[in-house]
């Protein structure tokens, strides 16, 4: 992957982390208007963020079982007690390692460790690493590779 594609990826994440915080306090009638009206006040056009708006689709589709992996996972955590921010990129990440084959897994966890430590606290990325590698030994694949389709 070039350095302007990670790049474009890493806003997407950016921008799909601000967007589903923003939906877990309140989720609009309209998602496609809303999102139209979100991407028009990011820095780049909607393109730059394709990525990210397919975290965000993909995250809202998918939301009750990644949220039970979530449960399942976070051991003696009341998942009310979650942040919101952690939350986020809980799913963003869990959605990635379901569902995107061509990010490996443990570039998953490295971009939720990074989104924590920019965006949240400093007790978050070990609680969102916790998590996720716990995932990462259930998923049954090479965590380091993109999985190929037949």
């Amino acid at each position: 992957m070039s350095k302007a594609n990670f790049a474009q990826r890493r806003d997407g994440r950016v921008a799909a982390m601000q967007y589903l915080y923003a939906w877990s306090m309140n989720q609009p009638k309209n998602l496609a208007q809303d999102l139209e009206v979100f991407f028009a006040e990011c820095e780049h056009p909607r393109d730059h963020y394709a990525y990210g708006e397919e975290l965000i689709q993909g995250v809202i589709l998918n939301e009750q079982p990644i949220d039970a992996q979530i449960k399942a996972l976070a051991k003696n955590w009341d998942f009310g007690r979650i942040a919101k921010i952690d939350l986020a990129i809980l799913r963003i990440a869990i959605f990635e390692m379901l569902h995107r084959k061509d990010v490996p897994p443990v570039v998953s966890i490295n971009e939720a460790i990074d989104l924590s430590k920019q965006f949240s606290n400093a007790d978050s990325k070990r609680f969102i690493n916790g998590i996720l590698d716990r995932l990462k030994g259930d998923l049954g694949r090479d965590a380091r590779k993109v999985e190929e389709t037949p």
